[in-house]
């Protein structure tokens, strides 16, 4: 009896190996995957980037809360990644685009809706030429320059670019205005502007459902902020 349950014993821990040793052998199912972004490096001046330009628009202007984020999800409709973006776009052709007509409505179907300010006339244009161009998911390294640190020539431009859509008189996330110099001094003061866009622990990472701020820009806001947060 003891020989045949060592038996099974050895019986049973050799099918084990065979099977641990023999199941990693069986090609595994590739999970669903989304295209990575296309890089371009570095920037050309006359091609727009989704992840550099256009989810930064969408994210400051759509995905705020209460709209278009995974947890509002209003009308159905998350524009948190480029999968869902393209969704309603046709690549290549504006006039087809859903994305584009939304944004020049002037009645109370405008995206995003009165009384938030409609997006800037700029931006519009990227998101324009962005389908126009095919509307990839593409990306580049960037144009941006650590040695301009002021406000007005680089900080400002990423507070409107990133930032303003969710934090302005009419939506503010947060209770914060970022629209403006005062209200960008005052969450500089008070720690949050770099506390956010570093995403330390114990603030909200800044921006939200976007990407995170590039090297370049966070070193920006940085040597503004150590130079006094001048309005210069």
């Amino acid at each position: 009896m003891k020989k045949r349950k060592l038996y099974l014993t050895v019986a049973f821990a050799t099918t084990l190996m065979i099977f641990f040793a023999c199941r990693h052998e069986i090609p595994e199912r590739n999970p669903i995957s989304v295209t990575p972004p296309q890089t371009t490096n570095p920037c050309s001046p006359d091609s727009v980037y989704f992840v550099n330009e256009i989810m930064p628009i969408i994210s400051s202007n759509c995905t705020m809360s209460g709209c278009h984020d995974q947890a509002s999800h209003k009308d159905g409709v998350v524009l948190t990644t480029y999968s869902n973006i393209v969704r309603y776009v046709k690549p290549g052709n504006v006039a087809d685009s859903k994305l584009y007509e939304v944004i020049n409505r002037t009645d109370n179907d405008r995206m995003p809706p009165p009384p938030q300010p409609a997006i800037p006339l700029a931006q519009k244009n990227k998101i324009y030429k962005w389908i126009n161009q095919g509307a990839k998911n593409n990306y580049c390294a960037g144009n941006c320059d650590t040695a301009l640190f002021t406000y007005n020539g680089a900080v400002k431009n990423t507070m409107q670019n990133k930032c303003v859509g969710c934090h302005n008189p009419s939506s503010l996330g947060g209770n914060v205005d970022l629209s403006t110099y005062t209200g960008v001094k005052t969450v500089v003061t008070n720690g949050k502007l770099y506390g956010s866009v570093t995403q330390q622990s114990g603030y909200s990472a800044m921006p939200k459902n976007s990407a995170k701020l590039s090297d370049c820009e966070i070193k920006q806001i940085q040597k503004w902020i150590s130079a006094g947060a001048l309005n210069n």
